[in-house]
Parts: structure tokens; sequence; C-alpha cells
């Protein structure tokens, strides 16, 4: 496990009822300065290959990425981890129907609505809509998947929807298949056509100050 695995461990125990300890020293250790709050897995894999494509490396940067396992558990993550709790910075991305969610734990985290991100409708969408439905298409059958993607859109439940939503959904129909094209789908973005809340999102934590002094 990479040292920032472990903060991220460290994070979810401690969220979940656990010791405060733990998360603090390794905070203070790695010389994390900010983290970033997401919903679950695929949102993590496509914020992890953005940056990569781009030549960061969040980690070393002491950039913290980390699935909260929902964005209703936000307002516990923001607490512990931003002013009332190991005071860094907070950055957040989120499909619009969860922008409430994120509020409100901003606020309960006293901090100023800024620095969470939000999709027009979820971050699939912002991703099919950058590449293009052609596109996606394309890396759906370089990954060997198209054989299941037609199975998929066969379903009288598919018949009538727009691509793009067909598309967004096929994501969903497997474990893991979500996780798997967070990643593809960001790796072959255009640098000129990613989504503004992506870009906005890697912007604002680049900004991001140096940490403060650990917490006694």
């Amino acid at each position: 496990m990479t040292d920032m695995g472990a903060f991220r461990e460290a994070v979810t125990a401690w969220a979940a009822g656990g010791p405060g300890d733990p998360a603090r020293d390794l905070a203070a250790r790695l010389r994390v300065r900010a983290v970033v709050l997401l919903e679950g897995p695929s949102d993590v894999a496509a914020v992890g290959a953005l940056a990569a494509g781009r030549g960061r490396n969040l980690a070393a940067e002491g950039v913290c990425v980390l699935s909260m396992g929902g964005a209703m558990n936000v307002g516990r993550f923001a607490s512990l981890l931003g002013p009332p709790g190991l005071r860094l910075r907070l950055a957040g991305l989120c499909d619009e129907g969860e922008r409430r969610h994120y509020a409100r734990g901003w606020e309960r985290a006293g901090e100023a609505r800024q620095g969470f991100f939000v999709c027009t409708a979820d971050l699939e969408d912002e991703l099919v809509r950058a590449l293009g439905e052609t596109r996606v298409e394309e890396l759906v059958r370089a990954e060997g998947d198209l054989r299941a993607l037609q199975t998929f859109l066969r379903q009288p439940a598919q018949r009538g929807r727009p691509t793009r939503q067909q598309l967004r959904r096929f994501f969903g129909t497997k474990k893991g298949r979500k996780i798997h094209y967070g990643r593809v789908l960001a790796e072959a973005l255009d640098p000129e056509r990613v989504p503004a809340p992506l870009d906005e999102l890697l912007a604002h934590v680049r900004r991001s100050p140096a940490p403060p002094s650990p917490i006694p």
C-alpha cells in the first residue's frame, strides 16, 4: 500500500468512528495539504487518469483523492479534514443532484462554498459529451465490450433513449465497469476539451497553499 493509500484508509476508519490519531500523524508525515472528496471510485479513477495525463502526481503534491462511499457522507469527511479537523484545503466534484449535500458539507466544515465543482448531470455525462458518442463507442470496441453494449442496447428499456444516456447507463451495468471507463474516458480526452468541472478541480488543488502546522 502506498503512503497516501494508508492515509485514505486511516481517514475512512476515522469517519466510521475510529480514532483520529493515525490520520493526523500520516497527514503531518506526508505533508498532505489538500483533499479531493469524491462520491465513488469511478470518480477517483477519472480524476487520477486526467491528472496523470497532465504529468501530475497528486499524491506527490500532497493531494489526497478520496472516495467517500456516497455524497451523503461529505459532511462528516469535510468536518474531519477541513477547518474543524486537520485544516486541509477541501476540493470536491459532484453530480448536479448531489450539489445540496456538498453545499451543506462545506457549510458544516465552515468553508466558503468554493472548491467543489458540479457536473451538469454526472461525471459520465460530462465525459461522453466531451468525447462525443462516436468516440466513446470506438473506445468501448477497443476495450472488447462492443458485444456487451449491443446486447444492452437491445433491451426494451433502452429503446428510444438518447445515445448519451444509453452509454452512461451501460457503464453501470457490470461491477467494475464504471471505474474502468472512468479511467479509459478520462485518458482519451483531448486536452482542449476537458470538461470544465474536472479542469477547474485540478486547477483548484494546484493553487493550494502550503499545509498549516500540525494540530497539537
